[in-house]
């Protein structure tokens, strides 16, 4: 029986989920999680086979979530959700061990299909996704500047754009409020932006934005 952790911050995609997959066969799922603190410590609780993680999320977010659930235990799939497939979110979520992405526009089939993949030791990504990435890099492509980013800088973006405050990223990030500055200015610097709403508006330019 694979084990399923879900983590989604809404209320309605969480219970239709947790129905659908403990429909199907081989599945069952052993918890729900509305944030990604939340995933963090369930997963330790509960021994999480798969971890199905939205990558928007008030809090850490799941970026950051899936970077700590990996780190404390690298042998957890997950595959992250969501409604973006485009920019570099889902090839930063591979770098650092995630093993699947689908949008949230995928059908159950889909979903069960991925779960079973990366079960199995395979990556899974929808078709929207590989899609994008494959067009990455060819002539007449743009390369979005937020690619540029390291992993840490693109966690202070994503909580830049959640409107937190850099005592909040400190405590979210577990930095000093120093580090977290630093981090800001710097990616200010390689992305060519003098404050936040510079930031906001290249963020949405090029789809780095991530939709609720």
């Amino acid at each position: 029986m694979i084990r399923i952790l879900l983590v989604d911050d809404h209320e309605l995609v969480r219970t239709g989920f947790e129905a659908l997959l403990n429909a199907a066969d081989d599945m069952t799922v052993v918890g729900v999680a509305q944030s990604g603190e939340e995933a963090v410590s369930a997963v330790v609780k509960l021994s999480a086979d798969v971890v199905l993680m939205d990558v928007n999320m008030p809090g850490i977010g799941g970026v950051e979530a899936c970077r700590r659930i990996l780190r404390h235990d690298p042998a957890v799939k997950i595959i992250a959700i969501s409604a973006l497939n485009d920019g570099p979110i889902p090839q930063q979520l591979l770098k650092i061990g995630v093993m699947g992405f689908i949008s949230k526009g995928s059908s159950l089939e889909e979903m069960v299909l991925a779960i079973k993949k990366v079960m199995a030791g395979k990556r899974y990504l929808c078709t929207e996704v590989a899609n994008n990435m494959a067009l990455q890099g060819l002539p007449g492509s743009i390369e979005s500047p937020f690619a540029k980013l390291s992993q840490r800088e693109g966690e202070v973006v994503t909580l830049i754009l959640q409107g937190k405050t850099i005592q909040e990223m400190a405590e979210m990030l577990v930095l000093s409020d120093k580090t977290v500055n630093t981090y800001r200015y710097r990616l200010y610097e390689k992305l060519h932006v003098k404050n936040d709403v510079e930031l906001t508006r290249l963020a949405v330019k090029f789809g780095h934005m991530i939709p609720d």
